[in-house]
């Protein structure tokens, strides 16, 4: 999809979050609950990449499975104010004290902290986050979680 497109309503953050939990959570134990943690987990990506994108280009968004985790892989166009956002977010993710600067990040007054989609799907579903500039002005965002084991 074009990210002019997908960026041209903020609803596409939540239609296609909630179509593709439905669509990865049939097999799964608690079908329900799945849906609804894959389903929150991706919007928060989706509404990041939403926000902070590059002017032109597809955007693609993957599910995928490997062994227990849950991969969500989305690759969009990406310039310099993106990347920008996008490199401080890997340099907080990366901090020790995650927990802390998410917890800060939440309850702190004022402005919502641009990275709080982020921060909270690292932490509420201990995910873990790669940012990857590619080639083209591209970027891929992956989370990797274990989203069934949250659940039970």
């Amino acid at each position: 999809m074009g990210i002019e497109a997908f960026a041209s309503e903020w609803l596409h953050c939540d239609r296609i979050s909630s179509y593709l939990a439905r669509m990865v959570s049939h097999n799964r134990t608690d079908s329900l609950l799945y849906a609804n943690l894959m389903s929150s987990a991706l919007n928060e990506l989706l509404e990041t990449a939403f926000a902070h994108h590059g002017p032109e280009g597809d955007f693609s968004c993957r599910v995928s499975r490997a062994g227990d985790a849950d991969v969500i892989e989305l690759d969009l166009p990406c310039d310099a104010a993106a990347l920008s956002f996008y490199s401080e977010a890997a340099r907080r993710l990366s901090q020790p004290d995650l927990a802390e600067t998410y917890h800060a990040a939440l309850f702190s007054p004022g402005r919502a902290d641009p990275h709080l989609g982020l921060l909270e799907v690292a932490v509420d579903y201990r995910a873990r986050i790669s940012i990857q500039p590619e080639q083209g002005n591209r970027l891929k965002l992956a989370a990797e979680m274990a989203l069934e084991g949250a659940a039970a």
